[in-house]
């Protein structure tokens, strides 16, 4: 079980923990490190406590599908992670 981050977001942000880049085509092809794409999946590993109107409707251990240029990335207890808001947040996956 992972260790619980000493960070909480605020209001309707949430961390994301980025999956790993594809090492592999489909068809086996290895791909270098200048040509490997920058993920769109990850799994949320904390999350804000959502504007006043409108709750925050992941939760924590859920793995979600955002856009390509979302977030900020951040390096939090030398883990590389991403903090965007929710709506940033394309789907659950």
């Amino acid at each position: 079980m992972a260790k619980k981050l000493h960070v909480t977001p605020l209001h309707d942000r949430v961390i994301v923990k980025p999956a790993a880049a594809e090492e592999k085509t489909a068809g086996g092809i290895i791909i270098p490190d200048t040509a490997k794409e920058k993920p769109q999946r990850g799994s949320i590993v904390a999350v804000g406590t959502g504007k006043k109107d409108e709750p925050i409707t992941v939760k924590i251990g859920d793995n979600v599908l955002y856009g390509k240029y979302a977030g900020t990335e951040i390096t939090i207890e030398g883990q590389d992670l991403l903090i965007m808001r929710e709506s940033d947040i394309l789907a659950i996956v």
